[in-house]
């Protein structure tokens, strides 16, 4: 391996566990803030023991969520010089955003909220939660952005070799960041329903009846954003069949162009990055010009002429991505993302039948599902990343053009163990901490025949 290879390797990976955790604390924090809510009107206390106990796990995923990113955008200066370089002026305004607005606003309400519990009023320490649940969708929103431009670079010009940015609305607002965050906090709303779910799972399986409304909520939540996720996917893959041909023919392992095309179910081929062709290839007929056209005639183009068309249009080179990992990583997030939906569904029918508590498999089931959204987030990434190479940015700057030219292979592996074993200490004590917390339960019921105390508990 060379410098490049271990720098793209860092970045891979420390984006995998970073975005991981930021899935759950965007889930978590409307949880805890519905809980709250839930609370605040009702004054029924089993809804503050529950926000109380969630509220753990949430500040816990904010402050490796925070720990991590912070750490990972060390990178840019470090591995990515002529990218940074590249897009400095383009980034500006998303990460300033994310920066000085959504993640200032954060730390100071999160702080508010977590300090404030018997010293603010409750209708105020309250909306301290919802400030920071909007803006952690704005933080994500804004980094999101930032990379829908490497997707589909819009309102900029090229000036001595570098972007300069001549229109900030086209990147903060476009079609593709608008499908991206859809899909993107849909999952996270996904991935803290899961959660939720599995925890109250865990502690119903243990007699504490107080987890069946948890339950009962996250499964509800859970299964319209599985497909609301599954939805704004959907069009997402249908928008890049027109701005990014080459990632979804990736995906595909659609090699010659077809008309219609046929919807590959499973495929097999040769050990190498572009192997040129399948050994084994399953298809449903014209399933694939249906879904992306409403049609069963339209054409959709192969890996071949879209290689030629990039020839032709940048020069010699290989731009096809790696066909393997895109066709399985595309299947890893769309297989997890049914399974999600089968999981959701089954334990709405058990709730609708009065069943869910006493479904010591499905609740088991529910347990081990939470596993799965971290694979689909997994799948979904290396298939949005990935995808687009060779490109860093798409058209416009390869990845082998991006990185730092004086960084040597030794200074990026030592970069590369040190961050692995920041991440590895990080996640082994949040793991100890979240167990050991959430082991405990919910705080005890405060008797009705103790007034003092339960009035105490009931104000905080």
């Amino acid at each position: 391996m060379n410098s490049l290879d271990l720098a793209r390797w860092q970045f891979g990976l420390t984006t995998l566990l970073h975005f991981a955790v930021v899935g759950v604390s965007i889930g978590l924090v409307f949880y805890v803030a519905v809980l709250q809510t839930r609370w605040h009107r009702s004054g029924d206390e089993r809804w503050l023991r529950l926000t109380r106990f969630y509220g753990k796990a949430m500040l816990l995923s904010f402050a490796v969520g925070v720990v991590t990113g912070i750490l990972q955008t060390f990178q840019f200066g470090m591995n990515w010089s002529r990218f940074s370089a590249y897009v400095g002026d383009v980034f500006g305004a998303p990460l300033a955003l994310e920066g000085l607005g959504a993640f200032f606003v954060e730390a100071v309400f999160l702080g508010l909220w977590m300090f404030g519990w018997g010293r603010l009023p409750r209708r105020l320490h309250l909306a301290c939660l919802w400030i920071v649940a909007g803006a952690t969708v704005l933080s994500a929103y804004t980094i999101l952005a930032a990379n829908s431009w490497m997707q589909n670079p819009v309102g900029y010009e090229l000036v001595d070799g570098q972007a300069r940015l001549t229109n900030v609305w086209p990147v903060l607002v476009n079609t593709n960041v608008l499908l991206t965050a859809g899909h993107v906090l849909s999952a996270s709303l996904l991935t803290g329903s899961v959660i939720v779910l599995a925890v109250a799972a865990w502690q119903l399986l243990r007699g504490r009846e107080l987890f069946a409304a948890a339950a009962s909520m996250a499964l509800k939540i859970g299964l319209v954003t599985a497909v609301a996720s599954a939805t704004f996917g959907h069009f997402q893959g249908v928008l890049a069949v027109r701005e990014q041909p080459m990632k979804m023919a990736a995906a595909e392992a659609l090699y010659e162009t077809e008309s219609p095309a046929g919807l590959s179910l499973f495929a097999l081929a040769g050990f190498a990055a572009n192997p040129g062709d399948l050994l084994v290839d399953v298809k449903l007929p014209a399933a694939l010009s249906l879904l992306n056209d409403l049609s069963t005639d339209s054409t959709v183009r192969g890996i071949n002429d879209l290689q030629a068309e990039a020839v032709a249009e940048h020069g010699p080179g290989n731009y096809v991505p790696i066909v393997g990992l895109m066709y399985w990583s595309f299947r890893l997030m769309v297989g997890s993302g049914v399974l999600l939906i089968g999981v959701m569904a089954l334990g709405c029918w058990l709730l609708w039948r009065g069943r869910l508590e006493r479904s010591a498999r499905f609740l088991r089931l529910a347990m081990v599902a939470a596993a799965v959204p971290f694979v689909a987030q997994a799948g979904g990434w290396i298939l949005r990343e990935g995808g687009r190479q060779p490109w860093i940015v798409d058209g416009l700057l390869r990845t082998d053009a991006a990185n730092s030219p004086n960084v040597g292979v030794w200074a990026v592996a030592l970069s590369l163990g040190a961050y692995l074993a920041f991440y590895a200490v990080t996640f082994w004590f949040a793991g100890r901490t979240l167990v050991r917390e959430l082991d405990h339960g919910a705080e005890p019921e405060v008797p009705a025949a103790d007034p003092v105390r339960r009035d105490l508990a009931l104000t905080y």
